[in-house]
Formats: C-alpha cells, sequence, structure tokens
C-alpha cells in the first residue's frame, strides 16, 4: 500500500477491505450513482471488482495488478472502475455472480465483471494473472468499441436471465400485500436468537459486519415486546 500517493474514492468508505484499495493507483469509485452515472456520460465499460478481507486471491491479484502503474493506467483508461465488498453488499455480489454464471463461467473471488454503460454484464471471470487481465482488458476495450452491438445484445440477454425473480423460478406467486407490523416484529425476534451478545455479530458465524442484518435491525422498532425471545 503505497501511501506516498493521493488516494482514491475509496479513503471515504467505511468498509476495511475497500480502505485497503484506498491508496491504489486504480480510480476505484465504491458501488453508486456517481460511478454508473460516469459511466453513461463517457460512454465507458464498467469494470466490477468483488472481493472481500479474508480472501487469499483478492489480496494477490490486488498486489499484482491493481497496485501496478502501468495496469491501473489501462483500467483507468479503457474502464470506469468500481470495487465492492461483498460483506457489505451482498446484493451486488449476487447478482454479479448469477451474471457470471449465466455466461457458463465458474464464480469466486475475486469477481471480476464488465458491463457496459447502461450497467448490463457481459463478460467476467475470476483471478487473473497481470499478463491474462491486461491482454482481457485491452481485448475487452477493443470489442467494446469494434462489436459494441453484439456486447450490448449479449448484455440485454444476461440481464433478461437476472430479471427472473427467485419466484419466478421457483414457481411461487407474489405476494400483493406489505408485511405487517407483527410480521416484521416475529423476523425481528428470529434473528436475534441469532445474536452473540458476548462477542458481536450472530452466533457460529464471522462477526463481520453484515449491511442487511443492521439496515433491518435499525430500521426495526424495537419495543419490550419485540425483544421477548
Amino acid at each position: 500500500m503505497a501511501k506516498d500517493r493521493n488516494p482514491n474514492r475509496l479513503i471515504n468508505e467505511s468498509s476495511p477491505y475497500l480502505l485497503q484499495h484506498a491508496y491504489n493507483p486504480v480510480d476505484w469509485y465504491p458501488w453508486g450513482e456517481e460511478a454508473l452515472l460516469k459511466a453513461k456520460q463517457e460512454d465507458k465499460p464498467i469494470l466490477v471488482s468483488i472481493g472481500y478481507a479474508a480472501c487469499h486471491w483478492c489480496h494477490v491479484m490486488e498486489h499484482q495488478s491493481f497496485e501496478d502503474e502501468k495496469i491501473a493506467e489501462v483500467m483507468n483508461k479503457h474502464f470506469i472502475c468500481i470495487k465492492v465488498d461483498r460483506e457489505e453488499r451482498p446484493d451486488v455480489d449476487a447478482v454479479h455472480m448469477d451474471a457470471l454464471q449465466a455466461m457458463g463461467l465458474q464464480g469466486g473471488w475475486p469477481l471480476n465483471v464488465f458491463l457496459n454503460s447502461e450497467a448490463k454484464p457481459f463478460y467476467g471471470g475470476t483471478y487473473f494473472t497481470p499478463q491474462q487481465w491486461v491482454n482481457l482488458l485491452l481485448n475487452i476495450s477493443e470489442a467494446y468499441k469494434k462489436n459494441r452491438q453484439e456486447l450490448d445484445k449479449s448484455a440485454e440477454q444476461f440481464v433478461q436471465h437476472l430479471n427472473l425473480s427467485e419466484l419466478q423460478r421457483f414457481g411461487l406467486s407474489q405476494s400483493q400485500s406489505a408485511p405487517s407490523e407483527e410480521e416484521f416484529e416475529e423476523m425481528y425476534r428470529n434473528l436475534a436468537r441469532q445474536f452473540d451478545k458476548k462477542y458481536g455479530g450472530l452466533a457460529k458465524h464471522r462477526s463481520f459486519r453484515r449491511r442487511p442484518i443492521t439496515c433491518f435491525c435499525s430500521a426495526t422498532t424495537i419495543t419490550p415486546k419485540t425483544m421477548q425471545h
């Protein structure tokens, strides 16, 4: 981690994993509207790179490729680069893992997925050696310029697959009513039974922060009745 250079946008994030990449020469964006809008404005493809703190090959690829000035120059020139912590955004991870598998490719981490400027995926992979990575970046950049229609067509097909909800896949019907207050309280009580009151987090799980669970608990009105479990 070369702290003698100016940090990128990840310096403002709270995720320890994202902060590890804050001094990469790659012009990383966190997942959000800023990056997606910039891709549209500049009509550039998007690279979404997903990993997590305990992932060995994530750190290997960072050291070999994302810390390399020349490789970062290629990434910054041709792509809008987004870094995601899968433990902070499991929803983003799940969508892109599903996309990779829809392409007939084996998933894993680091998960690197290429999207068009409309944020629709068209290619991806996991770990790449530095030379493989540079070759892939240049090939995708060239294809994006010369075969854009074909890439957009493939991306649209993958999006149609991703738009199939879990309910549709399992032949279930969508409920028309929102959960009641009583149902929310029951969900909280079921979750609270798993709280590790001594060490934090959920019992029998690693105590990393899980953003969806944190948001759910923060949004739930906790009353003495709710706490009874």
